[in-house]
């Protein structure tokens, strides 16, 4: 018998094929513009990442992945480079290449949906990379091939070298085959290195899970999903909107806000731009800093 894993207060994705058939009836009558991509940077430092060995920085590749060098290492977060998710084609290309990226040190993945987990992206990464992944992932990556493989649990800490890394709790669900439903967990990662606290969230609805989160951690910068929301009846569970988006922001605590997981595949009803544009809308009603709300084009290196 597999374990089946929860969200906290076990709260359910239990949505039916009625509802599935809702929503695509929805989709029909909708008509959206896909013609304005997300940009990609005009300059990308291919060069400055791979010299890098001491500088903190992060590089949004599109999607959730971004390659975070944190300490000397190469870190990625849900490598996926695929040009297609199912029936989509991917709406902008990633902002590095595999070829282009450096040697890799370590991988953490959210949970097992495909547009998070694609086992051909991990395949042909470069150098000999540890993977952290949600508890009952391990023996799925095993058949792949990788056994380089570390599970956790919420709250676990573990070591690598001089940083900290953390699984904590999201609101979501995972499946990959019709049978599977559940059978490993979810989860966000947080990188502490002794200076500076990342918090890579993954992929969520807003929870009270947010405000635990943030009494344990000082999180300096989080990389904070905005899209896939619409329709809001079906997806508010497991995908969060712009608006509560900055809410579960401020719950945190964070000091800077890094939007994520939007224009790079067509998953629900809302676009890229949309996302974009009800995220500055809010955060303009809220009168929050400016200067913490960090949106990068695609394939854009900050330094920390």
């Amino acid at each position: 018998m597999c374990r089946r894993y929860h969200n906290l207060d076990h709260v359910d994705h239990n949505k039916t094929m009625v509802d599935m058939l809702r929503w695509m009836r929805e989709r029909r009558k909708k008509v959206k513009d896909l013609s304005n991509p997300i940009p990609h940077a005009e300059e990308k430092m291919k060069e400055h990442i791979h010299l890098n060995k001491t500088k903190t920085s992060y590089t949004w590749i599109g999607h959730s992945t971004f390659l975070l060098q944190i300490n000397g290492l190469n870190i990625l977060t849900d490598p996926v480079f695929g040009r297609r998710m199912g029936f989509q084609k991917r709406l902008t290309a990633p902002g590095l290449e595999i070829h282009e990226l450096p040697r890799i040190d370590i991988v953490v993945i959210s949970h097992g949906h495909y547009d998070h987990l694609e086992f051909p992206s991990l395949k042909m990464l470069k150098g000999d990379p540890t993977f952290y992944v949600p508890a009952g992932l391990k023996p799925l990556f095993q058949k792949q091939g990788l056994y380089k493989v570390i599970e956790a649990n919420w709250w676990d800490r573990l070591q690598y070298d001089s940083l900290s890394i953390s699984f904590v709790p999201a609101q979501h669900w995972t499946r990959r085959n019709l049978f599977d439903m559940n059978t490993s967990h979810w989860g966000g990662w947080v990188f502490e290195t002794g200076e500076q606290t990342f918090y890579f969230v993954g992929d969520t609805g807003y929870f009270r899970g947010f405000q635990e989160i943030g009494r344990r951690f000082d999180i300096n910068t989080v990389f904070m999903p905005i899209g896939a929301y619409e329709p809001e009846w079906f997806m508010n569970i497991s995908h969060i909107n712009p608006e509560d988006s900055i809410k579960a922001y401020m719950d945190l605590g964070a000091k800077t806000f890094v939007p994520m997981h939007y224009g790079a595949y067509r998953l629900a009803d809302d676009t890229g731009p949309e996302a974009l544009q009800r995220l500055y809308n809010e955060w303009e009603r809220l009168n929050l800093p400016k200067d913490k709300l960090r949106v990068h084009k695609i394939g854009e290196t900050c330094w920390t």
